[in-house]
């Protein structure tokens, strides 16, 4: 049974594109994004188990180009290159997300398309590297439905069908389309919140945390072990499940009215044991694994104790892998990148590290 706002985007699909129109390109860039409240446990068609709070970043993202042309024969047609390279396990789930969509952009059957993407930081390795690809993807499709359909969306209506396909592609894609901030899932405390699209929480943000910064370290660039994907699907047999789901909802609900009234105290509080929770949610799942590595440990024992010696609100929190976020206002960057170059530099990877901050959202990339 399909929800309202799906029928809506079935009902004004865009079936053809004009005859005169033979061949196009559109290119977008879009964000990763850093979540404080974790996703972790989905339903249905990737719906998640509870509402997730996240940062969008400015510096780590993914660029995608789509060129089609058009085809005599029907069907999905796609060629892919990631960095300059075909990748066809890449290429795979893409045309397989193409495939399930096709009834929202029926006028796909009659192109070719080629997409190349490309990001700035290491994929796979827990960076949510597909929430900033396939948002990018999705928000070509919409930019080449828009060029041809009658009725043209405003910005809030592109933006939000951006983040409903998005999250079918990958769920936390569907926060990498908002600036600054953004939440995913049904939550009381967050009016207009929905299971099928993110909204944006820039509206929660008190001066400290718009100005966020995220240095993001490397601590580990390999392909992580176990798939997001996989790891989700081993929150149904979690013991822990239930109650973790309903500790999202309160740390959401606590960390809206923190972020509201700058109180770093309690976020640092929060997004650090959600952090944990999230890689115990791991090691309790059966099969249970483990994505931290004994740098990840050394970093956060070192920022723990910085933040004791120096009363700097820092906080670490980590995605589903190995890399470190550390988290904290503008005002102290100068303070936090003299502590990375002289204390934590030796646990990442090639010395490598990504100096981010919440960023204003995706743009589209011109020719």
């Amino acid at each position: 049974m399909s929800s309202l706002i799906e029928q809506v985007y079935l009902d004004s699909a865009l079936t053809h594109i004009p005859e005169s129109v033979v061949e196009g390109t559109t290119a977008w860039q879009s964000p990763s994004n850093i979540a404080v409240v974790k996703y972790w446990g989905k339903y249905d068609r990737q719906l998640p188990m509870n509402p997730s709070l996240s940062f969008t970043l400015s510096e780590a993202r993914s660029e995608t180009s789509l060129s089609w042309r058009r085809k005599k024969q029907t069907g999905i047609s796609l060629q892919f290159a990631f960095e300059g390279k075909p990748n066809p396990a890449f290429g795979e789930k893409i045309e397989l997300f193409l495939k399930s969509v096709e009834p929202f952009f029926p006028f796909l059957n009659h192109l070719h398309l080629s997409v190349e993407s490309r990001n700035n930081f290491p994929h796979s390795s827990g960076i949510a590297s597909s929430a900033s690809s396939m948002s990018a993807l999705v928000l070509c499709l919409l930019n080449v439905e828009q060029q041809f359909a009658e009725a043209k969306l405003n910005h809030e209506e592109f933006i939000r069908k951006a983040s409903y396909f998005a999250r079918l592609a990958s769920g936390s894609a569907s926060r990498s389309v908002f600036p600054y901030a953004a939440v995913w899932g049904t939550s009381k405390a967050v009016a207009g919140s929905s299971q099928e699209f993110a909204v944006p929480a820039e509206q929660f943000l008190h001066a400290d945390f718009r100005e966020m910064r995220d240095s993001i370290l490397i601590v580990h660039s390999g392909t992580k072990s176990v798939s997001s994907r996989a790891g989700h699907a081993l929150m149904e047999n979690n013991p822990f499940a239930e109650t973790r789901y309903a500790l999202a909802h309160q740390n959401l609900e606590r960390l809206t009215q923190a972020m509201m009234q700058g109180d770093l105290e309690t976020f640092v509080q929060i997004t650090e044991e959600e952090a944990l929770q999230l890689h115990a949610l791991m090691m309790t799942s059966r099969p249970s694994y483990l994505l931290i590595e004994p740098q990840t440990v050394s970093v956060i024992q070192a920022v723990r104790q910085f933040r004791r010696e120096q009363h700097i609100p820092v906080c670490f929190t980590l995605d589903a892998g190995p890399n470190v976020h550390l988290l904290y206002p503008g005002k102290y960057a100068d303070k936090l990148q003299e502590f990375i170059r002289e204390q934590l530099l030796q646990y990442c990877a090639d010395g490598r590290w990504i100096d981010d901050k919440a960023g204003s959202g995706p743009t589209r990339i011109s020719y």
